[in-house]
């Protein structure tokens, strides 16, 4: 019987090695100073530094949809990691970022709210990490037009 144990402690943490066994996270996103509720909300969570803010090149990236008047979102499932977080708000739900003159026409916002004015902020300025099912961003959404 001795012997039994550590067997089975070794099979335990062998088991919480494999990688379908990583833990996995939820991320609630809250979403402050939308100057509507029409439209959508796109949200673009991605790991991948290269791919950030919108997420085109990353196939592992996380998108989601939700409706503006709701002003909240849910990632589920995801392995616990490090992410950043874009916000569109598409008020005209056209699926697109609208600009003038380079300028976004409709609201943005990212993970952490860092400042901002000219482009997007750096990968390093909004990544957080998500662990476990406690993970939450509250994003202030900015507009320029």
């Amino acid at each position: 019987m001795g012997k039994l144990l550590p067997t089975c402690a070794i099979g335990f943490i062998a088991l919480a090695a494999l990688p379908g066994a990583a833990p996995l996270s939820t991320v609630e996103i809250s979403v402050d100073q939308l100057r509507s509720t029409k439209g959508l909300l796109q949200l673009c969570l991605t790991a991948n530094e290269k791919s950030f803010p919108d997420c085109d090149k990353d196939k592992s990236a996380y998108r989601l949809t939700a409706r503006a008047k709701d002003g909240v979102a849910r990632f589920e499932n995801l392995p616990a990691g490090q992410y950043a977080l874009a916000i569109v708000h598409d008020e005209n739900g056209n699926n697109k970022l609208d600009t003038f003159a380079g300028i976004p026409k409709e609201g943005i916002g990212f993970s952490r709210n860092p400042s901002f004015s000219f482009g997007p902020p750096r990968f390093s300025q909004v990544v957080f990490v998500a662990q476990g099912s406690g993970t939450s961003q509250r994003v202030k959404i900015k507009y320029y037009l």
